[in-house]
């Protein structure tokens, strides 16, 4: 007990000291006044930066059609109504954080009271470690357009295609890193997609496969339709440049790429993991509809170059297979494709 009440006498005397000291050193009331509007200011500016970040996005789910004009109206509303109460809510922290510090100047760090054992342990005046934007993020990625196939020094006015009737269709998952870790301007995306590739045969023909030759042919009676569908599983790695906004706050930086001018540049590698041929014609009146599905002495590996180009999450974009669609001692035909890919984050 002798220990204890000396223990805490000596403690009791140091924190007088510490607050005769402090005292001598405290700020004016006009600086301190000047410091807390300064610092409402701020939380103010930041407030309002993160609302207009979320407007941006709310505007470009708009502008995609995933939300109605009133869905639109009905967002922004509730983001406004939600950062006036953290400015709100922020000035009132403020407020008694700064009346907190003030009673209690003369305490910095830890004051422990008691012998071999902590009593009291008090720690003040602790900063908050300030949270970066994260360094990956993730999209769903969706891409659709036009498909063709040529030979080398062959053009699309002689393609065995149709152009207008040939189609892609893309589907994958992407991961972005910031490659800088305080600066936005250069990420890498990279991730896994299911391409679908269509082409549609001119003149009434059709793919036949014997043995290791597969040849466009005509067919026996007039096609309503006829298609070539290639499925791959591919893993795509872009190089994407461009700028984007910061938007900074006392908690954390965020950097948002909505409505900025972006570049990818990149490639594909992957499998081909299927093919298949969808007939439909007419035989005596009766309605025919044929799936044929063979291995058409395609390649088995796919590869290529792609690129897009535009504007917040829409973009143009194009990809070429590197590979020949079929194997030796077929033609050298290479698949490619143009249209518009979303990025949805």
């Amino acid at each position: 007990m002798k220990t204890l009440i000396i223990s805490i006498t000596v403690s009791l005397c140091s924190i007088l000291f510490q607050k005769l000291e402090a005292q001598e050193n405290l700020p004016s009331e006009e600086k301190r006044t000047e410091f807390i509007q300064q610092k409402k200011e701020e939380i103010i500016k930041e407030e309002k930066a993160l609302l207009k970040y979320k407007v941006e996005r709310i505007n470009e789910r708009l502008e995609k059609n995933l939300i109605t004009a009133g869905e639109a109206t009905t967002l922004k509303n509730e983001a406004a109504e939600i950062h006036a109460k953290n400015i709100e809510n922020r000035i009132a922290i403020l407020e008694n954080e700064t009346e907190l510090k003030n009673r209690n100047e003369d305490f910095r760090g830890y004051i422990s009271l008691g012998g071999n054992g902590k009593i009291l342990d008090i720690k003040v005046n602790e900063e908050r470690e300030r949270l970066y934007d994260k360094r990956t993020t993730t999209d769903l990625v969706i891409a659709a357009g036009f498909n063709n196939a040529l030979e080398d020094g062959q053009s699309l006015n002689d393609s065995d295609f149709k152009i207008g009737g040939s189609r892609f269709f893309e589907i994958g998952w992407a991961w972005k890193t910031r490659v800088f870790e305080n600066s936005n301007w250069l990420r890498v995306k990279y991730g896994v997609s299911f391409q679908f590739n269509g082409l549609k045969p001119t003149d009434n023909r059709y793919f036949v496969e014997n043995d290791k030759e597969t040849t466009l042919q005509s067919f026996d009676y007039d096609l309503k339709k006829s298609k070539f569908r290639m499925d791959n599983l591919v893993a795509p790695v872009h190089f994407e440049f461009g700028p984007s906004t910061k938007v900074e706050t006392d908690r954390s930086i965020r950097y948002s790429t909505v409505g900025k001018l972006k570049i990818g540049l990149g490639g594909y590698a992957g499998f081909n993991i299927g093919e298949r041929q969808k007939l439909k014609y007419k035989v005596d009146g009766d309605k025919v509809k044929e799936k044929l599905k063979n291995d058409y002495n395609t390649n088995d590996l796919v590869y290529g170059l792609s690129a897009y180009l535009g504007w917040g999450g829409a973009t143009l974009y194009g990809k070429y297979d590197l590979n020949p669609i079929f194997k030796d001692p077929n033609r050298e035909l290479h698949n490619f494709s143009l249209g518009l890919r979303f990025d949805v984050d």
